[in-house]
């Protein structure tokens, strides 16, 4: 049947959601309704109800749980066939190297794969386009997409969700290679720089990660443009006003002897490129913060014979994740193109200790405060996602949530204090987004370790910037994740050898934006109007069956 737009809605096609059981839409009115109550585009509000986090139960699945005022749609799933796919690439979140599901009897062995490797796609970038084309030159691919990179196996891949299309055509897999022929990393961030005219995605794989830019068709030149902005762990990545990418890394440090804490070993990154969208000359600087005590950077501390903790336990660490401190910064430059034009890519994390720039604890994501012209910068710290590290007590274990104040977005130096710290219940912050100018949501990804610790599986949080962090307030869980049944047979076999697929689901990938793809739709550059006036809020649940959802107002 040729493809009818009035049959697509807002929510995605009814083909697609489908063939995925919604157990995750429990809830209800929105992020956005007028006085009266009902959608609108008159008066915009935040009135989310807390929810219980789902609980985590050996052989038991659950679903999610989102806040009453919220329900939420599939726009893929990870057995989705993709419309242009390849033998080794052939679903949207799974290769081709074996059955979704391992025969009976049929165990892994040296050589012997019994399941086809989950390919978890990641950070989502929504983008409002014309003119896009797809593996079929007749069909109207629509003018809505959700572009991702994948993150995990032997190599990456990128793939576009066609939100206009119909289940034949909605996802269409843009690229496996760079333009030379290599294979693409597995990436995690991404985002969309409109001078470039470019998707930006990150791979966080220590000194062989980078960025990497591409086209947003089939076919998609991909450019690995490392020789500008470094090799390193980086996954979060955000454009400014002033056309600088700001870059935060996820490379965890070394282990504390007899400890579960873990040094600080992550940086915060900005490039400044010589001119606005060109991604290949410019200067790459990574974030200083000066010591309140001594006046002097707290820098990188390794573990040796006279620092046996490393810098995981100083008293500058404990301060930085201390209520009421603030701390001066200032950019230092790691890397210039006009003085090394050899085009060879560098060690940016390697560079940024030498230089004494700040570690932190994986701080994986930050995004831009609307309304602030590029001025406030967020970012969160994973932290050691350890009950038993005991950098909990004080020095960040937990994770938290950090602010860059600038005058500035080109400003050389700036004030960083802590917005919120970490708890057992609150930890491994990870993916984020604004919904207006006073509340920003983080999600977690705490891993299978701190799942199991505290019998609790991972939650979304909607912070409100006015709260006191400091004296008890504490965030809405709008999302409480649960295990679909894939993933509740991947966390059990994970305790045999040879089973290549994570365990729990895991919440990546929370993106609220309008899709304006000029300079104008910056991520903070216009204050959301959230789940109305063409904003819409997608996350993506990955490992087991790898749905990718969108939030919408519920409706009684």
């Amino acid at each position: 049947m040729r493809f009818n737009r009035r049959m697509v809605t807002r929510a995605g096609i009814i083909g697609v959601a489908g063939s995925v059981a919604l157990g995750g839409v429990v809830a209800a009115g929105a992020f956005a309704q007028d006085r009266h109550g009902h959608d609108g585009d008159d008066a915009f509000r935040l009135a989310l109800t807390g929810v219980a986090a789902n609980a985590k139960a050996t052989g038991m699945s659950a679903p999610n749980v989102l806040s009453p005022e919220l329900a939420e749609q599939a726009v893929a799933q990870g057995s989705l066939k993709l419309e242009n796919g390849t033998a080794d690439v052939p679903y949207y979140g799974y290769r081709g190297d074996g059955p979704f599901v391992a025969a009976p009897g049929d165990l892994p062995a040296k050589g012997h794969q019994v399941e086809a490797s989950k390919t978890e796609p990641d950070k989502n970038t929504y983008l409002v386009l014309r003119g896009q084309r797809g593996a079929d030159p007749h069909y109207d691919y629509g003018t809505h997409f959700l572009f991702q990179g994948h993150e995990m196996g032997k190599s990456g891949y990128i793939t576009r969700i066609n939100l206009d299309a119909d289940a034949a055509h909605r996802v269409t897999l843009l690229a496996t290679t760079t333009t030379d022929g290599t294979a693409l990393p597995t990436f995690d961030g991404s985002t969309w720089d409109p001078w470039a005219q470019r998707l930006l995605f990150t791979a966080e794989n220590g000194n062989a990660g980078g960025v990497w830019q591409s086209t947003t068709g089939p076919n998609a030149q991909v450019e690995d443009i490392s020789a500008a902005l470094g090799r390193a762990g980086y996954e979060g990545v955000q454009n400014d006003s002033a056309g600088n990418v700001w870059l935060v890394e996820d490379s965890g440090g070394t282990t504390v002897p007899g400890d579960k804490a873990k040094l600080p070993n992550s940086f915060v990154y900005r490039f400044v490129p010589a001119e606005k969208g060109d991604l290949k000359h410019g200067k790459l600087q990574a974030l200083q913060v000066v010591s309140a005590r001594t006046g002097t950077p707290i820098a990188f501390q390794g573990i040796d014979a006279a620092h046996p903790t490393g810098g995981a336990f100083t008293d500058d660490m404990k301060d930085l994740h201390t209520y009421g401190k603030t701390f001066t910064t200032r950019w230092v430059t790691l890397h210039d193109t006009a003085t090394d034009p050899s085009g060879q890519a560098f060690d940016a994390n390697a560079l940024a200790k030498a230089a004494k720039a700040t570690p932190f604890k994986r701080p994986e994501n930050g995004q831009f405060r609307p309304g602030t012209g590029f001025r406030e910068f967020y970012f969160d710290e994973t932290g050691d996602t350890n009950t038993d590290s005991t950098a909990n007590n004080g020095f960040g274990g937990w994770g938290g949530v950090l602010k860059l104040a600038q005058t500035d977005p080109k400003a050389d130096t700036g004030t960083l204090s802590l917005v919120y710290n970490g708890d057992k219940e609150h930890s491994g912050l990870d993916n984020v987004t604004f919904v207006d100018a006073d509340h920003i949501a983080f999600v977690e990804d705490a891993g299978d370790t701190l799942h199991t610790q505290r019998g609790l599986l991972d939650s979304g949080y909607l912070f409100d910037l006015n709260a006191d962090y400091a004296h008890g307030a504490q965030p809405v869980r709008f999302l409480a994740e649960g295990r679909d049944a894939s993933a509740t047979l991947d966390s059990a076999l994970g305790a045999y050898s040879g089973f290549q697929n994570d365990g729990d689901n895991e919440i990546t990938g929370i993106h609220l934006s309008n899709g304006d793809a000029s300079p104008q739709g910056l991520l903070g550059a216009k204050v959301p109007t959230p789940l109305a006036n063409g904003w819409r809020l997608f996350w993506t649940q990955q490992h087991g069956d790898n749905v990718t959802w969108e939030v919408l107002p519920a409706r009684r």
